[in-house]
């Protein structure tokens, strides 16, 4: 796995952006990280930004946002949704061509209110380096949001799917790894081999890099057994299905469950907003 991992499932993810998975996740995001703003408007940046979803949502509120995606595909699937803004929040839009190696020549400030990574880490080797990056890039009171795939409900989708061989295969995998002292690895539903965090490494990872967990969410509790191409509702069932997902990811003991993890961290020591 490397920074281009995610290279390979870039044509199943963008076909899948109106699924109902990816608007439980994006919709989730969204909502668990306006709980945690600092006060407007922010200088925002969103490493990995990809299609552009959370970093559009957010220059539409009035932010400024960089935006930081190392592949051309995605970069022309952010400036297509991008057309959808004004033209005055077009203007707090920066799309920068790079990955987290090179944020520290690229980024202007060099430090912002927000830093956004979410679905990043679960493609690069280790999150070590990843989040202490992050953390040189956040200003005194901001926020850091990292979503990355829940290694410790690993075999909870396949179980609920009644897929018990895929579940032992996931238990066995979770067992090996702890055994050999490593991540845990697994190939996900775009087709690419890819890693996971859990609460506890990432937490790790924040406190050594100056940060303190704020609050964490579970993602995808109760509706991630569907298929990867089942359709999002509309109207009232999707209301209270987005609803159910919020309390899920915020309650014990079900956001433990998520497929995804979301955490929201602040630099040690300063105000929190």
């Amino acid at each position: 796995m490397g920074d281009n991992a995610f290279v390979a499932g870039q044509e199943p993810w963008l076909e899948r952006l109106g699924n109902l998975r990816n608007v439980v996740r994006q919709e989730l995001v969204t909502r668990q990280l306006a709980a945690h703003l600092p006060r407007g408007p922010l200088r925002v940046l969103d490493v990995g930004a990809g299609q552009g979803t959370q970093a559009l949502r957010l220059a539409r509120l009035g932010h400024s946002v960089t935006a930081v995606e190392p592949d051309g595909r995605m970069r022309g699937a952010f400036e297509q949704a991008a057309r959808g803004l004004t033209t005055g929040q077009r203007e707090r839009v920066t799309l920068v061509a790079t990955d987290l190696a090179g944020l520290a020549s690229v980024t202007r400030p060099t430090a912002y209110d927000v830093v956004m990574c979410h679905g990043v880490l679960m493609y690069l080797p280790e999150s070590r380096a990843a989040v202490a990056a992050l953390a040189r890039r956040v200003a005194p009171g901001g926020v850091v949001s990292i979503v990355s795939r829940n290694g410790d409900a690993m075999a909870w989708r396949p179980a609920r799917r009644h897929d018990w061989a895929a579940a032992t295969a996931m238990l066995d995998e979770l067992r090996l790894a702890a055994d050999e002292g490593r991540d845990a690895r697994y190939r996900n539903e775009i087709g690419v081999d890819a890693r996971a965090d859990t609460l506890a490494s990432l937490t790790a990872d924040c406190e050594d890099s100056g940060l303190d967990v704020a609050q964490w969410y579970g993602i995808r509790v109760a509706s991630d057994d569907v298929p990867v191409d089942a359709p999002a509702p509309h109207g009232d069932e999707l209301a209270t299905l987005l609803d159910v997902e919020e309390r899920l990811g915020a309650t014990d003991p079900y956001r433990a469950l998520g497929t995804l993890l979301h955490v929201i961290a602040r630099p040690r020591g300063r105000a929190t907003g």
